[in-house]
């Protein structure tokens, strides 16, 4: 049973790992920066291709033109050969080339027209884009900023997972210690007292309770001794 606990821990660490990195805002932020991306390179690929048919037609409607003065000088020539039927033939052939160019020409400004529309929204579109990368970037730098206040709050206040246990810890390291000095504090009086007795000292309780009378009264002694010089003192200098 254990080996399956920490196998479903594992797989639910992972779940909330990806839920969290989904959640990212700013994850979210460069994503939506990406796809506004793409969708700009779409439209300049579509406006690539109508520019590219815009340019075909202008080169046939300038071939079809140079068809057009072409006629026009097969008839001067033809009546010129007094070939007036070759002449009508060349009128006949140039105006069926006018109208070619008048459909091109119509078919032209139609994608003229698309092509103009698309550099509008071309342009459009990348001015949406830099106002949102820039919005972008200081909606990034606020959040993180903010997650950095967040995890300095949570670590002063041991809320977070890092520090979470330092007040804990501090107490019970206070306590332990108050326990040792109130333990090294009744050892001494015990010693003192004579409840427990140093091994490195040989001498009985009586010799011990002796020797402190003794001490006592050297200090007593000392001290008085003491403030009798220093009244001699006194009364010398005055």
């Amino acid at each position: 049973m254990g080996l399956f606990k920490r196998a479903a821990e594992i797989v639910e660490s992972r779940v909330n790992k990806f839920l969290n990195s989904v959640e990212d805002p700013n994850a979210m932020l460069d994503l939506s920066y990406e796809k506004m991306v793409t969708g700009l390179q779409e439209v300049k690929r579509h406006l690539a291709d109508v520019v590219t048919e815009q340019k075909q037609l202008e080169n046939q409607i300038a071939q079809a033109q140079k068809d057009v003065e072409r006629y026009e000088e097969s008839a001067r020539a033809a009546l010129q050969a007094q070939r007036e039927d070759l002449a009508k033939e060349a009128l006949t052939r140039k105006h069926t080339a006018l109208e070619h160019v008048a459909q091109l020409q119509e078919g032209l400004d139609r994608i003229s027209a698309q092509a103009e529309k698309l550099k509008q929204a071309e342009q459009k579109f990348q001015d949406r884009i830099n106002a949102f990368k820039t919005q972008k970037e200081v909606t990034k730098a606020t959040y993180q900023a903010a997650q950095a206040q967040v995890k300095v709050s949570e670590s002063m206040t041991g809320i977070g997972k890092e520090l979470g246990g330092v007040g804990d810890t501090l107490k019970r390291a206070q306590d332990k210690a108050e326990q040792m000095n109130a333990r090294a504090s009744a050892m001494d009086s015990l010693i003192d007292e004579g409840v427990l007795e140093d091994p490195l000292d040989q001498r009985d309780k009586v010799t011990r309770e002796l020797d402190q009378i003794r001490k006592a009264s050297a200090v007593d002694d000392e001290l008085e001794k003491l403030k009798q010089e220093m009244e001699k003192d006194k009364d010398k200098a005055q």
